[in-house]
Order: C-alpha cells, then sequence, then structure tokens
C-alpha cells in the first residue's frame, strides 16, 4: 500500500505514519516542514494554508490519503479535490464534536450534525471538522472513510492532558483527585485510532464510525491509580465530590483534564453508541498500557509534552490546588 499522509509528524498523524510503516506500507508525509517524521518516510514540503502551498503535490498516485487537518476545511477542500482522481481513498480524522449539542447517550453515527460547509475559512472547532468532512465526501463520495474520535490519549499527545496529569502525579504529594472514583471516561488510544483507521481504509470501508473505547473500558479511579502508580507511588490521590470542585468554581476538563462530572456536557464527549466500529474491528488497550506508554514517551523528552500553539495550557495552577485541599 502506498499512503500519503498529511501531517505525520505529531500526535494522530505521527501515530499513523509509524503504525503504516510498521505493516512495511510506502509512507510519503506531506508537511510544512517544522518536525521530522518517523524514519523510513518520505517527505514532501508544503503550507496547506498558502497559494500554490500544495504544489509538492501535483504529480503522484496513493492508494490512500489520511488526512488529520482541523483548521479551514478549504484546506481539506483543495487537497481532496486535487488528489481524488490519484488517490484510491481518502480517510478523514473527524471528531465527535461534529454533534450538535447536546448528544443523547447512546447516540450513534445518524444523530444530528452541527452546520459546516467545505468552502468556509476557520470558524469553531466543531464547524471546521464538520466543513472538512463534507469537503471529503465531495470529492471521494463512498471511498471517504470519516474517523469521528472522541477524547484521543496517549504518546505523542500535543494537547496537555495525559501529560499534565502524569507529571502532576510524579511530582508526588497531595493530588486533587475529582471524583468519584467510579466515573467512567472513554477515550481512544491514539495508536488504537491509527491501526483502526488503517484497517478500515485498507478494507475499503467509507462512511462515519464513532471511535471511543466502548462503556465500561475505564474509569477515573483506573486513569489517576495508573499514573500515580508508574511515576513513582509518590502522588496520594484525594478524592473530592464534583459538587465541592463546582461550587468552588474549578473547570471541568480544562483545571482537571479529561475530568468531566454527570450533566449534559459529560453525555456529548462520552456517551457514544460506538458498536459500528467495534464490529469493523476496533479494539482498545487497557488504559495502564496507555498511561505506562506515554510516561515513557514523556520521560525521553525530559517531562516536556510538545503543546499545540492553537490550543490552551491545561491544569490547575498549584496554588489553587493547594488552597482546594485545605494545605
Amino acid at each position: 500500500m502506498k499512503l500519503l499522509m498529511l501531517g505525520g509528524t505529531e500526535f494522530v498523524g505521527r501515530a499513523v505514519t509509524e503504525d503504516a510503516l510498521d505493516r512495511g506500507w510506502q509512507v510519503t508525509v506531506f508537511h510544512r516542514g517544522h518536525h521530522a517524521p518517523p524514519p523510513g518516510a518520505a517527505a514532501l514540503h508544503g503550507d496547506r494554508t498558502a497559494p500554490d502551498g500544495l504544489a509538492a503535490l501535483a504529480a503522484g498516485e496513493w492508494d490512500l490519503v489520511v488526512d488529520t487537518w482541523s483548521g479551514a476545511p478549504t484546506a481539506v477542500r483543495d487537497s481532496a479535490r486535487l488528489l481524488r482522481e490519484r488517490a484510491g481513498g481518502y480517510a478523514y480524522v473527524s471528531s465527535r464534536s461534529v454533534y450538535a449539542y447536546p448528544a443523547s447517550a447512546g447516540q450513534g453515527e445518524d444523530g444530528p450534525l452541527v452546520e459546516g460547509s467545505p468552502d468556509a475559512g476557520p470558524t469553531a472547532y466543531a464547524e471546521d471538522k464538520r466543513g472538512g468532512e463534507l469537503a471529503s465526501l465531495a470529492a471521494f463520495a463512498d471511498h471517504a472513510l470519516l474517523v469521528r474520535a472522541g477524547l484521543v490519549l496517549g504518546p505523542y499527545e500535543n494537547i496537555g492532558r495525559l501529560p499534565w496529569w502524569l507529571n502532576r502525579t510524579a511530582r508526588g504529594g497531595p493530588v486533587l483527585a475529582p471524583g468519584p472514583r467510579e466515573l467512567p471516561v472513554r477515550y481512544v488510544d491514539v495508536r488504537d485510532l491509527a491501526r483502526w483507521t488503517l484497517d478500515a481504509a485498507a478494507a475499503g470501508r467509507g462512511g462515519a464510525y464513532d471511535l471511543v473505547s466502548p462503556p465500561g473500558h475505564a474509569t477515573m479511579g483506573a486513569l489517576l491509580d495508573a499514573c500515580a502508580a508508574v511515576t513513582g507511588g509518590r502522588a496520594e490521590l484525594r478524592w473530592t465530590a464534583p459538587d465541592r470542585l463546582l461550587e468552588a468554581g474549578v473547570e471541568p476538563w480544562t483545571e482537571l483534564p479529561v475530568w468531566i462530572p454527570e450533566g449534559p456536557s459529560r453525555e456529548h464527549v462520552f456517551g457514544a453508541d460506538v458498536g459500528k466500529a467495534l464490529a469493523a474491528g476496533l479494539e482498545c488497550r487497557p488504559v495502564e498500557e496507555t498511561v505506562a506508554d506515554t510516561w515513557a514517551w514523556l520521560r525521553t523528552l525530559g517531562g516536556v509534552a510538545p503543546q499545540r500553539p492553537d490550543r490552551p495550557v491545561l491544569g490547575i495552577s498549584p496554588e489553587r490546588e493547594a488552597a482546594l485541599l485545605g494545605l
């Protein structure tokens, strides 16, 4: 198989590239040149937002294109149009954010969606991803695979969710742990996302698939216990009732990454019916493996994870945490 990876040097794109290389595929990474692609991949350079930014893709044929773009839908539109006669399929890594809020528990791929346009400039994340989906479908029709990923964790994360928890538990001492311990957490390991995407595309699948772990896969307790264990066991998790955190003005998802208390926002993020993806071969590794491998990667970077410039820095400040813990 010949793969053209649009991106391919960070997080999801890098995981896809590495998985394809492990399969023995011929991989070409098209990127801006800010980060080196994995060894073994050929590289083409260009900026999808610049005039003539796709010039390096004017020639060449591929069996599959994988695109993780999350900005202006016009970038997906222009890439897909350029490649539709020279690629067998187009896998667009989208997001469950494309569902209209609030999505109900157990909602599948046929749920109501936000508005989007393939001809739009950058607007908001959900609308941009929906516009990217429409651009993919317009160019590749049944050969467009829409991978609607939920929360993504794992090595190479440049958003700051799991790396923050790992660094926090590595510091040790009392840790503000958002309860309850048994609160379910649903995510997809970036490597499981990559494997499923390439398997599905190679099998000729098209259309939309929600991609996240099934119910019962993990809890906040399992996630933070794994973080505390792998970072040396010096952290003392102090489980705190959600009502107390909310009364204190703590922001779920941002100040305490991954955590969302019960309510419509939680169902919107974590309530997907992933039966379609499971039937198509989705397998999710244990949370302990995701945490351990992310910590091993993070340690190679001295504990400092990369940070996407278009995303806010996450995590509660040490001073605010100490105050909430009464220290």
